[in-house]
Order: C-alpha cells, then sequence, then structure tokens
C-alpha cells in the first residue's frame, strides 16, 4: 500500500506540472491533483491504520 501512494503522488506531480506547463491539455491539471487527493488519501489511511 505504501509503495501505490509513493508512485500516486508521483504520477500526481508530474501530471500537475504537464498540466501547468502545457496549456493545450488543461485536462491533465486536474487528472493530476484528482490523483495528488488520492495519494494523501491513501497515506493518510495507512497512517491511521498504524496508530490503530
Amino acid at each position: 500500500m505504501a509503495g501505490l501512494a509513493v508512485i500516486l503522488l508521483i504520477v500526481g506531480v508530474v501530471l500537475l506540472l504537464l498540466g501547468i506547463f502545457v496549456e493545450a491539455v488543461k485536462f491533465l491539471l486536474w487528472v493530476g491533483a484528482i490523483i495528488l487527493v488520492l495519494a494523501i488519501i491513501a497515506w493518510l489511511i495507512r497512517v491511521i491504520r498504524r496508530q490503530t
């Protein structure tokens, strides 16, 4: 699960950067933001489960 969260985080950041620098494909900005949010949620779930 941790590896998946890291991969999602990296992909999210890359897509966010591509979305910022390439105005023709603005949907990448939204896709990157959604993947970044999913990675943060996965990380939070992992942290919460580890504490209980």
